[in-house]
């Protein structure tokens, strides 16, 4: 079973004891990795310093959904 993605309801809300974000109900752990994946992708662009950078994460979110995709269909 796969499962659903909760996005944080704001910085403000997010709580950092135990496990989880009582707010959002991702744990932790998870709330970092995706920090570290949009600090990677910012500092990118930084270093790119791309003139139409809403194009490249347009870019980036269909290779990513058409990659998925392609996976989801070989496990299933």
């Amino acid at each position: 079973m796969r499962n659903h993605f909760n996005k944080c309801v704001n910085r403000t809300a997010c709580t950092e004891d135990g496990t989880h974000c009582r707010s959002c109900g991702r744990s932790h752990a998870e709330i970092t990795q995706i920090r570290e994946i949009m600090t990677t992708v910012t500092n990118f662009l930084i270093d790119k310093n791309y003139d139409n950078h809403e194009e490249f994460l347009d870019y980036l979110k269909t290779k990513v959904n058409k990659k998925l995709k392609i996976v989801l269909n070989n496990d299933a």
